[in-house]
């Protein structure tokens, strides 16, 4: 079965207090729509995003844009998927899923595509246990509404690719449906329901998103990684540290760009997902890292930890040298870390330290760099 997806998020979110559109928020360290399509990226082959416009800037620093497409959202969301199913094509199945939903798992997707053995299409709903009552809009009781037989309908909602491009096909141009289900149910095609999961509750309110990040940090240990890296001083007029390019009066011996800070971090990821080293994903012997810049090493370890399910939370780096001066661009060391890794600049931290003119780094024959970090990944 080759399944597509479509995540919904071209919508501003004004509900949800202030600060940008809630799926750019960051919900415990991480883009509350890189939670969803990190989870659509296990099972999804095409994944396609429906977003405004206006929100490219942030969209494109929230998530990995090789491996989804962007489409531009629509007045309504009904416009919005109609769009996103258009790009779609060779699927045989699609989840379409709000992005402000991001408690999504690869669980909930392998349940709603087996649903879809006797239907058309499946969504996830919960049974509604608080009375239901009508109002004036002021506050007033008008009366009363019986909730037997209801139930409140998340996403992601899955689909026969067919059915429900046929479906929208059928709808009127201008139609604005309360979801995907009753496009489908609007045809005349099968839908069912399978049983929901809180986690899959929409973030709305402001206070929704502390509920949420206790969620997504439940099922989560919180595992160490350590990492170490060493380099000669050689000719050259700079070394590069953290990311950020420090003049010196001398330059760094290294198959890449020497970066020890950041080889050292890179070791730290990879180490606490048990992943290898860094030399075991960048051979120094393949030519095609010969000079190459170790942003694309620690950026690589971060995805990988993304991959496995875990998200970064912290990391540190002791950088040990008697030259140069790390104290002056200490700060700006913090902020290209804290922009590689999509982290808060308050979980980075860059630290010095010398030997008292002891080992190689006392006599100033290289640099070295020590480092830890702290990882959630699932139980």
């Amino acid at each position: 079965m080759r399944i597509g997806a479509i995540l919904a998020a071209a919508g501003r979110g004004e509900r949800a207090g202030e600060g940008p559109p809630k799926q750019y928020r960051l919900l415990a360290g991480r883009p509350v729509i890189r939670w969803s399509l990190e989870a659509l990226a296990r099972r999804a082959e095409t994944i396609v995003v429906v977003a405004d416009p206006a929100h490219a800037e942030m969209a494109g620093a929230a998530a990995d844009t090789a491996y989804v497409r962007w489409v531009p959202g629509g007045a309504t969301r009904t416009a919005s998927i109609r769009a996103g199913l258009a790009a779609i094509a060779g699927v045989d199945t699609v989840l379409i899923h709000d992005a402000a939903r991001p408690g999504l798992t690869a669980a909930h997707i392998d349940a709603l595509t087996a649903a879809l053995a006797h239907a058309d299409g499946a969504a996830p709903a919960l049974p509604l246990s608080d009375a239901l009552k009508r109002t004036d809009g002021q506050g007033g009781v008008t009366g009363e509404a019986q909730r037997d037989g209801l139930m409140r309908v998340q996403t992601p909602q899955a689909f026969r690719f067919a059915a429900i491009a046929a479906a929208y096909d059928q709808a009127p141009a201008g139609a604005a449906f309360d979801d995907d289900l009753a496009v489908l149910r609007a045809a005349g095609g099968r839908a069912t329901l399978i049983p929901g999961d809180l986690r899959l509750t929409k973030l709305t309110y402001p206070e929704d998103f502390a509920a949420m990040e206790a969620f997504l940090g439940g099922g989560m240990i919180s595992v160490t990684g350590a990492g170490f890296d060493a380099h000669r001083f050689g000719d050259g007029d700079h070394v590069t540290l953290c990311g950020v390019r420090i003049a010196h009066d001398r330059g760094m011996i290294g198959h890449s760009d020497a970066d020890v800070g950041w080889h050292a971090m890179t070791d730290a990821l990879l180490g606490a997902i048990g992943a290898g080293d860094i030399g075991a994903h960048f051979p120094p012997s393949d030519p095609q890292w010969r000079g190459a810049k170790s942003e694309i090493f620690l950026a690589h370890a971060a995805r990988l930890v993304r991959e496995a399910g875990g998200r970064i939370v912290h990391v540190d780096v002791t950088l040990i040298c008697e030259r140069p001066k790390i104290g002056p661009h200490r700060e700006a060391m913090r902020v290209r870390t804290a922009e590689v890794l999509q982290l808060p600049l308050d979980r980075v931290s860059v630290k010095a330290t010398t030997t008292e003119r002891m080992g190689f780094t006392g006599r100033g024959e290289g640099l070295a760099a020590q480092a830890t970090a702290t990882v959630e990944v699932p139980r």
